[in-house]
């Protein structure tokens, strides 16, 4: 009487199940990533104690372009276009974020949050802190 298996396993079915294996591996990894991607960061940096003199150069070499938006609330919706043409921007920023234009043409600009935001255009402080939801302006080159 020969010796038999009732439930032969195939070399075929032994790399299904390591396939199986490593493909639930790899979800659960990259699951992890995309999680860690998503989760709010505190926005805190490691920058050199000297560094400050120079970011605060580049922060107003930015801010003298035609137009420099930058969130110093929580956050606002800004759509930036050129009348009868092209979106430049229609984002939500949050907290530190910012869009820069140095356009040689008419900017239309809408800013969902006014107070959320400081606003220059060219290089001169538009205070625009009291101005009601979804406020629009107009900036000429």
């Amino acid at each position: 009487m020969g010796r038999h298996r009732n439930d032969p396993r195939g070399i075929g079915q032994m790399l299904a199940i390591g396939g199986v294996i490593v493909l639930f591996i790899t979800l659960v990894v990259l699951g992890g990533y995309f999680l860690y991607r998503s989760l709010p960061s505190d926005g805190a940096a490691a920058v050199p104690e000297n560094a400050g003199t120079s970011a605060d150069q580049q922060a107003d070499d930015v801010r003298t372009g035609t137009l420099y938006i930058r969130v110093i609330g929580d956050a606002s919706d800004v759509v930036v276009r050129v009348p009868g043409g092209d979106v430049l921007a229609d984002t939500t920023l949050r907290t530190d974020e910012y869009v820069s234009f140095d356009e040689s043409q008419t900017l239309n600009v809408t800013i969902g949050s006014p107070g959320e935001v400081e606003v220059y255009v060219h290089g001169d402080r538009q205070d625009v802190s009291g101005e009601n939801p979804g406020y629009s302006f107009t900036v000429e080159p």
